[in-house]
């Protein structure tokens, strides 16, 4: 995930390094809270259900086996065809990209205990508290303004 120009100077200068230790060491390559392999597309359901290869199984959002769903290519090849038109199916690509997560949301504390390798989904449900918490104080600047100059 990017850094805010406006928060690059709360990361030390070999960030990328310590990122790389973390997802690539440590993580070996796989978000640490549900699993998704970095770097391979994977396919989901929309809803955060995705299908593991390498356990040939539906997985959910946090990692957990789901229910008995058949597989992608069984999807594929049970959907009857429209004269010679196939159907949508209820599958979508994604590709997986980890990033370093700071489990605190201060990006000043870099303790390797601190930080985690998280894939998009999962680093954005880690953040979505602090996402909102910072628009709701983006709005209320901006109104202040609006008021103060008005």
């Amino acid at each position: 995930m990017p850094i805010a120009r406006e928060h690059r100077w709360l990361y030390p200068i070999d960030w990328r390094e310590l990122s790389a230790l973390i997802r690539f060491d440590r993580a070996k390559g796989q978000c640490e809270h549900c699993g998704r392999p970095h770097g391979r597309d994977i396919v989901h359901l929309g809803d955060g259900t995705w299908w593991d290869d390498t356990r040939a199984r539906w997985r959910d959002g946090r990692g957990r086996g789901v229910r008995a769903l058949p597989s992608p290519t069984a999807m594929i090849h049970a959907q009857p065809g429209l004269a010679g038109i196939a159907p949508p199916l209820p599958f979508r690509r994604t590709r997986v990209i980890l990033a370093s997560a700071h489990l605190n949301h201060d990006p000043g504390d870099n303790r390797p205990r601190n930080l985690a390798a998280l894939c998009q989904a999962c680093h954005m449900r880690h953040d979505a508290h602090e996402h909102r918490r910072r628009r709701l104080r983006n709005q209320f600047r901006s109104r202040a303004i609006r008021d103060l100059f008005a």
